[in-house]
C-alpha cells in the first residue's frame, strides 16, 4: 500500500525534487498575479501604469519559469547519464586497472611496476613507503625503465610484510634532483563508486583511485 501511494504521489508531482519545483513555480505564479492585481487596484487613475510594463513583467516571469523547467530537465538527464555511466563502469569489476596508486603486497610475491622517469635524466631512484608513510626501501632503477618487476623486500633485503605500499620515482640529472614522478601499477577492481567528485574505483586491498587516473585496463 505504501508503494502504491508513493507511486501515485510521484505521478501527480506531489513528491520529489521535480514535484516540489513545479509546486513552487505554481505558487510563485499565483503570487505574481496577486501582485499584478494589487498594482492595478492601487495605480493612479490619472497616471496609469503603461500596459507594456505588465507585458515586460509577465515575460520576465515566463522566462524564469522556463529556466526552472530547463534546470529540471537537465538534472533529470544528468541523473540518467550518471546511472548509464555507473552501469558501464560496473563491467570493470574483476578487471585490472593501471594507475598511480598504492600496491598490494601479499605472500612476498613480485609486483609489476611501470615507472615514469623524466626524459633525459641520468639516474632514477624508486622510493617505497608503507601504509604508515615510512620509507622501507630505496633502489636505483634503469634510467629508461618503463616496466620493472620488483620483489618486495626492505633496504636490508628482508621480506616485507603484507600490506599496501606506495611507490614514487626520484629523478636526477647531473647530480641535481628534479621533480618526483609517479610509479604506476596494476590492481584488481573490486567495486565502482559514484560521488560528487566523480566515479572512483575501489581496488583489492582497499586503495581507491579516480576513474580519470586510469591509464590502462586488462582482464
Amino acid at each position: 500500500m505504501q508503494v502504491n501511494a508513493a507511486l501515485s504521489a510521484s505521478r501527480s508531482g506531489a513528491t520529489g525534487p521535480l514535484g516540489r519545483d513545479r509546486t513552487t513555480v505554481a505558487s510563485d505564479f499565483q503570487t505574481f498575479l496577486k501582485m499584478m492585481t494589487t498594482q492595478l487596484q492601487n495605480q493612479d487613475p490619472l497616471n496609469p501604469i503603461d500596459s507594456s510594463d505588465y507585458a515586460v513583467q509577465l515575460a520576465t516571469f515566463s522566462g524564469v519559469e522556463q529556466q526552472t523547467k530547463t534546470n529540471q530537465l537537465l538534472e533529470a538527464m544528468q541523473t540518467q547519464f550518471g546511472m548509464l555511466g555507473m552501469a558501464q563502469m560496473a563491467t570493470w569489476v574483476g578487471s585490472e586497472a593501471r594507475a598511480a596508486m598504492p600496491g598490494l603486497i601479499t605472500d612476498g610475491q613480485a609486483i609489476a611496476l611501470s615507472p615514469n622517469p623524466i626524459a633525459g635524466v641520468d639516474r632514477v631512484v624508486m622510493v617505497v613507503t608503507n601504509a604508515e608513510g615510512e620509507v622501507v626501501n630505496r633502489l636505483d632503477l634503469p634510467k629508461d625503465a618503463t616496466e620493472y618487476e620488483w620483489t618486495p623486500v626492505d633496504i636490508e633485503e628482508a621480506p616485507l610484510p603484507d600490506g599496501l605500499y606506495t611507490f614514487t620515482l626520484e629523478n636526477y640529472r647531473n647530480g641535481e634532483q628534479l621533480e618526483d614522478t609517479a610509479v604506476e601499477l596494476y590492481g584488481r577492481i573490486t567495486e565502482v563508486r559514484g560521488g560528487a567528485s566523480g566515479m572512483t574505483l575501489l581496488m583489492e586491498g582497499g586503495a581507491e583511485v579516480s576513474v580519470a587516473a586510469v591509464t590502462a585496463l586488462r582482464e
